[in-house]
């Protein structure tokens, strides 16, 4: 074989391994972009503004609020569903020396059952302004609530047929239930929007990894004397709280589920009679109060401003108080007449 007729096989060799070593190479460059934008597409929700937890379907983030009032009185706890869906509970006194709910959901839709639904009152119709949420009763105080209704987007459920009574045992009032979809229905039925402007975090959110403890106090046990002595147990295998009534754990009437929550709030507030005699006037303008966390607490300040605002956590020494992603529970109590304790 000549020398030419061979040069020209190695030529045509090495055209043949540099296009394949070519190829394989730009098959490798082009890889590297799909993971990335993998990567970036890996969580698309948005942080729920009540949990500060990245779990929001995109679609959900500008659906407005929806705050459902929950009958507490003690023989009704033992029937309330739905309330351990909530991003947010608030919980102060009504009259009788007992207790309601208002329990707040960003997307109320998830909800498959919800109550016993109980009347409006007063302080309960500022805590949704807060928000700018719907707020959901069945009735209202005539003397009190009935006004501040007007303030309000608010859905009466059984004058508007959104709430059916279910036999659960106890008498006929506390045995209205509702669900989410038939009161995202209400909502759009019966407000002029079902969007919200308010977007922006509740509160100033921790990074997930941060977790945050305070040293040199405990709060395994969070118990607040009401009439129907309240409580929050840290469980640490789930580092939640999970609430108790009357020293047991209350679960939930349908599903058997407990009602764990990442933080406590206690806030310290004045509360007197209404000149009717009967109802509780609750001051939302401020004070001070207390945090719990994983197992321990710090002291706190809080305010409110006007009924369109929402409530500002502060430290002791008035800088803003970050907290855990998760849902929470906050009391408002009676500073002069109700001590909470901590173990």
């Amino acid at each position: 074989m000549s020398k030419r007729i061979i040069a020209l096989i190695l030529s045509l060799l090495l055209v043949v391994f540099c296009f394949a070593g070519c190829k394989k190479k730009a098959k490798t460059v082009e890889s590297e972009p799909s993971k990335t934008v993998e990567s970036e597409e890996k969580n698309p929700n948005k942080v729920n503004p009540y949990t500060g937890v990245q779990d929001l379907a995109p679609e959900l983030f500008e659906k407005r609020p929806v705050a459902v009032m929950i009958n507490n009185i003690t023989t009704a706890q033992p029937v309330q569903t739905g309330v351990n869906r909530a991003d947010i509970v608030y919980e102060t006194e009504v009259e009788g020396g007992v207790t309601r709910l208002l329990a707040l959901f960003k997307d109320i839709e998830k909800v498959d059952r919800l109550g016993p639904v109980r009347s409006a009152r007063y302080p309960y119709i500022d805590l949704a302004l807060g928000h700018d949420a719907v707020y959901i009763h069945c009735g209202q105080d005539p003397n009190y609530a009935a006004p501040h209704l007007y303030d309000i987007d608010d859905i009466s459920v059984e004058t508007d047929y959104y709430a059916t009574r279910i036999p659960n045992g106890l008498a006929w009032e506390h045995t209205l239930y509702t669900n989410g979809s038939t009161l995202w229905g209400g909502v759009n039925d019966k407000t002029d929007r079902n969007t919200t402007e308010k977007t922006d975090p509740w509160q100033s959110f921790a990074a997930e990894d941060e977790n945050i403890s305070y040293s040199g106090t405990v709060a395994n046990t969070v118990t607040i004397p009401f009439n129907d002595p309240a409580s929050f147990v840290y469980d640490s295998a789930k580092g939640l709280y999970t609430r108790y009534t009357h020293g047991e754990v209350r679960t939930d009437y349908v599903t058997g589920e407990t009602t764990d929550v990442k933080n406590v709030f206690v806030l310290n507030t004045t509360i007197v009679t209404y000149p009717d005699g009967v109802h509780r006037q609750v001051y939302l303008d401020g004070g001070t109060g207390y945090y719990a966390t994983n197992g321990t607490y710090t002291q706190i300040n809080w305010r409110k401003g006007g009924q369109n605002e929402g409530i500002v956590f502060t430290d002791a020494n008035g800088n803003p108080l970050k907290i855990n992603q998760g849902k929470s529970w906050v009391y408002l109590i009676n500073s002069t007449t109700t001590n909470p304790s901590f173990s």
